[in-house]
C-alpha cells in the first residue's frame, strides 16, 4: 500500500484529495495544524467507510510542529510515497504592490514558500526510500509570471502583489527541486487545482473541490513516464494541463 502526506487536510481541497487518495487505496496522513480539527475530519472519511486515513498534527509554519510529525511518521513506516504540499494562505488584504506591508509578505511567505520547504526537507528521507517518489506543490495559475504579464489571460485584472508574487516563489522551488532530484526517481510538479469553491476565497470560485482533487492528485500517481519540472492548470489549458511559469 502506497502511502502520502497531504498538508492542510482537515477542509476544503485538502480534506478532497486525502479521500480521493484513499478511496484510490493509499494509507493517507491528513495534516492538520490543529489536531481536534485534523480528527473530526477522519472521522468523517471512516463514516464513508475508509479507514486508511490517520489525523497527524502539522503546523507548517512551525519547525517543531514539522519535525515531530516526521518522527512520528517515521516510527510507523519506512517509506513515504507522496508528499502534497497543499496547505496555503492567500495573505489578507490590500494585496497593492504600494500598499501591503512587510508583515503581509513574512506571513504568507511563511506558508507558501517556508512551509513547502520545511515539510520537503523534513521528509526527503523517507521519500527517497520509495521506488516511486512523488511531490505535487499546490500552486496557482496566479502565480504564472507569463499569464499575468497577458492582457488576454482571463485573470488578467485580478493582481495581488503578496499571493500572487508567494506562489511564483514556490514554483522556482519547485523548478529547482525536480532539477536536483532529475536523475533519481522522484516526480515533482506544481499543480493548480483551479479556480474552486472553497473558504480560501468565500467560496467565490466556480469549480468544484472534486475536480480539484482530481486534478492534484492525477500528478500524485503518475507513472514512471510521467512528466517533472512542469507546471500544470487544466483549468487555463484543458488540453495538454501545462501552463507556462
Amino acid at each position: 500500500m502506497k502511502s502520502a502526506l497531504v498538508t492542510g487536510a482537515n477542509k476544503s481541497i485538502g480534506f478532497e484529495v486525502v479521500r480521493q487518495l484513499a478511496q484510490k487505496g493509499v494509507y493517507v496522513y491528513l495534516g492538520s495544524r490543529n489536531l481536534e480539527n485534523g480528527m473530526a475530519a477522519v472521522k468523517k472519511l471512516k463514516a464513508e467507510g475508509l479507514s486508511n486515513v490517520e489525523a497527524i498534527q502539522l503546523d507548517i509554519t512551525d519547525d517543531e510542529s514539522v519535525k515531530n510529525a516526521r518522527t512520528e511518521i517515521g516510527r510507523k513506516m519506512e517509506v513515504l510515497d507522496i508528499l502534497i504540499n497543499n496547505a496555503g494562505i492567500y495573505g489578507g488584504y490590500p494585496q497593492a504592490a504600494l500598499d501591503s506591508t512587510i508583515d503581509q509578505f513574512k506571513i504568507a511567505y511563511d506558508t507558501n514558500v517556508y512551509g513547502v520547504i520545511r515539510v520537503t526537507q523534513a521528509f526527503i528521507d523517507l521519500l527517497k526510500k520509495s521506488p516511486e517518489p512523488r511531490i505535487v506543490n499546490v500552486s496557482s495559475s496566479q502565480g504564472s509570471i507569463t499569464l499575468h504579464s497577458d492582457p488576454s489571460y482571463r485573470y488578467y485584472d485580478y493582481k495581488g502583489a503578496v499571493y500572487l508574487s508567494s506562489k511564483s516563489a514556490m514554483n522556482m522551488y519547485t523548478v529547482v527541486l525536480a532539477y536536483e532530484l532529475r536523475d533519481s526517481n522522484f516526480k515533482v510538479n506544481a499543480v493548480c487545482p483551479g479556480y474552486t469553491k472553497t473558504d480560501f476565497n468565500g467560496h467565490r470560485g466556480p469549480g468544484s473541490v472534486e475536480n480539484a482533487g482530481m486534478r492534484i492528485i492525477k500528478y500524485a500517481l503518475i507513472d514512471k513516464n510521467g512528466p517533472t519540472g512542469k507546471f500544470f492548470s487544466e483549468e487555463n489549458n484543458p488540453e495538454t494541463g501545462e501552463v507556462p511559469w
